[in-house]
């Protein structure tokens, strides 16, 4: 079989930066599924994309689809032919649909009976046939939050298109879609090249743009180069540059050829917060920030340019030109915004809406401080000091500094309360409340701060949960599906021993004003267990072990992971298998049973056989040696101390019959197992564990 190489690229307006790259993955997964379901093989794909095109090479792509072997089963030899061997309508009808003669039919055993059998070589179609349907699929199925249209046209894009090309091997594949001509063709950069080049063939497509058309179209090799150009930049200013990986991929999708140029700003800047300097330099600019070697920002910062300009510095100058206005928008915010302190804003609060049903952000601030004081108390924390940061918490919302830039919430508020000579550890707190804000940040570092994140997060779950304003499907405006992992990450990661239970009910009181739906806590606290069961899920938990541990209702997040982390080692042990599948036994036995030996107690003098007694003073030796490590959280030493007992067990089930017509030995016996099975429980249900 013959192969040769495709290359599909639609050149477009400029697309969009943020969903470039996953939008250029996009394609090419589609493609590849496409050519996959035609049963097309092809060696391997790369995808290309620039803010002007996608683009996607299939290497070694077969130029047409293997033939294919089809075997079809008629009537069987005795219904085909009659007694004087002469077919019979249902062979001639057999044949009329396979196209030949009665004659020209196989024989074929099928499970014992003899039958009618054609076999046929379906021809494979020729891959250029199948090109245009492929890629028009792919392309209307390209994800896209809009998609627009243009001229007069129905059909929709992600941007209007310009050209497309369209080849396989060197030749062209002749198709027209959305109203564009396919070709042979690219452009090369808008300023550079701004010309139509000639691919001769695929494998051509990249050296051809980089060498002539001025243009980088692989977005990994164009990200590597802006990183590498950056860094360079940077050393030359005795600096490091703090790449982080969203800018470098928005600028690297803004971009065909990266310049990287180095600028300055006025050092008088410095005296403002750098989070204001930065979230400047980045959102507004696209510009990578510079630190000197103990971390201190410096009045510099890199941009990256789409040209090789004649004169680089005057693109520098315009660059700073730009920069500075917002540079001195935050100074003047800054400045103004000391001159009222954090606690005299607080009446501004009542002004700013929460939510519309849970009242103003100064309720919010009310309610959290409520709450953070008696979680302090709970844990030994500066109650004084929590209920303070609480109240000034929201302050910093109804600042000139916030309103302009929303993404310091929190950090600015820290800043301001250091002016305000406010004790350091409310300050830290104060920044420290919205942590963490996404999978893996870090979280908060005070013992002020932890109790702030967690009473604002408890206090927005419970009032949506309250109102009935769930997270429902993909919309979760709240962010309390983050805010939940945040809780226990924060309460397990600092040992926190808090009954959330308990928290969330405090939580609930607190809503003095506002009436909440009477099951608010126990939805709360199902929607956490739920979070944290997709939580240990991701870290590759077992979900035989985490149900086992939920089986026994722990409110206390810390003591929760750790009896995960007890059942997940013990189902590692040898013995494990026998007794979960014995405390399965003895749970099914029990939940037929259970009224009748509820408040019974196994006695001694009851027990008529020798495993019987062994197996008694074997729980009553446990009850003790576990007592201790049960005291201490101690799972994983209990179970293991339990897991001696599985000789015991075993023999006990051999020898025993529970179910023992005698109604007095058979209550002791169901007794007795029944310590046996609340020894386990004291950590978890193991039966989860069996599988038979």
């Amino acid at each position: 079989m013959s192969y040769r190489d495709l290359l599909i690229e639609v050149g477009t307006e400029e697309l969009p930066p943020r969903t470039l790259n996953s939008m250029s993955l996009a394609l090419e997964d589609l493609l590849t599924k496409g050519l996959k379901s035609e049963d097309l093989r092809f060696e391997s794909t790369a995808p290309f994309a620039t803010p002007r095109r996608l683009a996607v090479l299939i290497k070694a792509l077969s130029e047409s689809q293997a033939d294919k072997k089809i075997s079809r089963i008629g009537p069987s030899i005795a219904a085909a032919f009659d007694d004087s061997g002469n077919p019979t309508p249902a062979a001639i009808g057999f044949a009329k649909s396979c196209g030949v003669d009665v004659s020209k039919l196989l024989k074929s055993k099928q499970k014992g009976i003899e039958k009618l059998a054609f076999n046929s070589i379906k021809k494979g179609q020729e891959t250029i046939e199948l090109i245009p349907n492929i890629i028009r699929t792919a392309l209307s199925s390209l994800p896209a939050e809009k998609k627009m249209r243009w001229g007069d046209s129905r059909e929709e894009f992600v941007r209007p298109i310009h050209w497309l090309l369209l080849l396989f091997g060197d030749q062209v594949v002749d198709v027209q879609i959305y109203n564009i001509s396919s070709s042979n063709k690219t452009w090369g950069h808008r300023f550079h090249c701004n010309e139509r080049l000639l691919v001769g063939k695929g494998r051509d497509y990249e050296n051809l743009l980089e060498k002539k058309g001025h243009v980088v179209p692989s977005f990994e090799k164009r990200k590597e180069l802006v990183r590498s150009l950056v860094t360079e930049e940077a050393r030359k200013a005795s600096g490091l540059a703090i790449i982080e990986e969203d800018l470098l991929g928005e600028v690297t999708s803004l971009i065909e050829y990266p310049v990287a140029l180095l600028g300055d700003f006025d050092p008088a800047f410095l005296s403002i917060p750098a989070e204001a300097l930065i979230l400047a330099m980045k959102s507004h600019q696209k510009c990578f920030y510079l630190v000197d070697h103990a971390g201190n920002l410096l009045p510099k910062f890199i941009t990256v340019s789409n040209i090789v300009s004649q004169n680089p510095a005057l693109v520098v100058k315009g660059n700073e030109r730009v920069i500075r206005p917002r540079l001195a928008d935050a100074q003047f915010f800054f400045n103004t915004d000391k001159m009222q302190t954090l606690e005299s804003r607080r009446d501004s609060l009542k002004k700013l809406v929460f939510q519309e049903k849970l009242g103003s952000v100064f309720q919010k601030s009310q309610r959290v401080a409520s709450l953070s004081k008696s979680m302090a108390k709970l844990l030994g924390y500066n109650t004084g000091q929590c209920e303070k940061a609480a109240l000034l918490s929201k302050c910093d919302l109804v600042t000139d500094m916030v309103r302009e830039f929303s993404d310091l919430q929190g950090v600015v508020g820290s800043y301001y309360a250091k002016h305000d000579g406010e004790p350091d550890e409310v300050c830290e707190a104060i920044r420290e409340q919205y942590l963490p804000k996404f999978s893996g940040d870090k979280l908060p570092e005070t013992e002020t701060g932890l109790v702030l994140a967690i009473a604002d997060k408890i206090d927005t779950m419970v009032g949506l949960f309250g109102i009935g304003q769930p997270p429902t499907g993909s919309k979760d405006p709240f962010a309390l599906r983050r805010a939940a992992i945040g809780v226990f990450r924060i309460v397990i990661e600092n040992k926190l021993d808090l009954n959330i239970l308990e928290i969330i009910r405090e939580a609930c009181a607190t809503y003095s004003e506002i009436s909440l739906a009477n099951e608010t806590a126990n939805l709360v606290f199902e929607f956490l267990l739920e979070r944290f069961r997709s939580w240990c899920l991701d870290r590759k938990v077992p979900t035989e072990v985490f149900q086992s541990v939920l089986a026994v209702h722990p409110k206390r997040p810390l003591d929760f992971y750790n009896r995960i982390r007890a059942v997940d080692n013990f189902r590692k042990e040898a013995e494990s298998t026998a007794l979960a599948a014995a405390n399965k036994r003895v749970a099914n036995l029990l939940s037929k049973h259970e009224d009748s030996v509820r408040n019974e107690c196994c006695q001694e003098n009851l027990l008529k056989m020798g495993p019987e007694h062994s197996l008694y003073a074997a729980i009553h030796e446990k009850k003790v040696e576990v007592a201790p490590y049960y005291k201490n959280g101690d799972y994983t030493s209990a179970l293991l101390a339990l897991s001696s007992l599985e000789g015991l067990v075993d023999k006990f089930f051999e020898s025993v019959m529970v179910m023992d017509e005698n109604i007095a030995l058979r209550k002791n016996r169901l007794c007795l197992l029944r310590e046996l099975r609340d020894l386990f429980l004291q950590t978890a249900d193991i039966s989860f564990l069996d599988h038979t």
